[in-house]
């Protein structure tokens, strides 16, 4: 399998809206985009999918080493093999990487945030850094271009953590500010309750339709953000937003029924919404 193969796998099989989106660019930004993401996926797996809190650490000082490696001109992973090559063409620095790294490092030494302050320095990490490069792979002739990358980032990380607040709270996180569960009456052993009727509750729906308005609140603002002139080139990201609107509005009209199941859109609904997209251009 070469590193062009091994990304490429690896974006199809984590079954994310990223993918549907990346299908609609030209084949090297698509390219470059499949082994960014996959890089990001490498790393975000080495706190999902190991246990051990030390091997999870070293893994992560793996990765950083790597990424100084890389940039140095010896990648030796797949992922970094597929992805150095269009580094230069794309603007793609160490600093992004190890930026994501860091995003993944709070998540293995963090399972709470005092208050919104906190959450958005980590969805900064983990979703701005990312939007940011997405958005200068995909081509953009504007400084707001990257403005609008940051807040689309932001509402999308804020709309996963809706989605997975039970999935979360199964792994001993949760990412709802302490001050928001203080301010709505919301127990932290109510979110991480597992048998029925789990922590639902109308101060549980409050506070979850607090955090919907705000990640509307976020789309709304990016979109204002995105000039004219780079529309048309970012439209992967545009149809990122709108699955990823269309999954917040699903979890809204079941009324935040997501400590006990994840939400989800079949992936023939997201090819069409990003079909649809490609062809508004919106």
């Amino acid at each position: 399998m070469t590193p062009e193969q091994y990304v490429q796998d690896k974006a199809a099989r984590s079954g994310s809206s990223f993918y549907y989106a990346f299908l609609f660019l030209p084949p090297p930004r698509r390219a470059a985009i499949t082994a960014f993401y996959a890089f990001c996926r490498e790393v975000d797996d080495v706190v999902d999918e190991v246990s051990d809190p030390g091997v999870a650490a070293a893994k992560l000082a793996w990765w950083r080493k790597e990424t100084a490696d890389s940039f140095a001109g010896h990648p030796s992973h797949p992922v970094t093999q597929a992805l150095l090559p269009h580094a230069g063409t794309y603007g793609i620095g160490s600093a992004h990487l190890n930026a994501v790294i860091d995003g993944c490092q709070i998540d293995l030494e963090q399972t709470r945030f005092l208050d919104f302050a906190g959450l958005s320095r980590y969805c900064h990490l983990v979703a701005g850094v990312v939007g940011e490069v997405a958005a200068n792979i995909f081509g953009r002739t504007s400084d707001s271009t990257v403005e609008y990358a940051h807040r689309l980032g932001l509402a999308m990380q804020l709309t996963n953590i809706i989605r997975d607040v039970g999935d979360d709270a199964r792994r001993g996180r949760i990412y709802l500010p302490v001050s928001e569960l203080q301010r709505f009456d919301v127990k932290a052993n109510e979110i991480l309750e597992r048998s029925a009727p789990f922590g639902y509750s109308e101060r549980f729906t409050a506070l979850m339709k607090f955090q919907a308005e705000r990640a509307h609140r976020c789309y709304d603002e990016a979109l204002a953000l995105l000039p004219e002139a780079d529309r048309a080139t970012q439209k992967p990201g545009l149809m990122m937003a709108n699955i990823y609107r269309t999954l917040l509005r699903e979890i809204e009209a079941d009324n935040f029924q997501v400590l006990h199941q994840r939400t989800s859109l079949t992936p023939l609904r997201k090819l069409w919404i990003a079909m649809r997209t490609n062809w508004r251009g919106r």
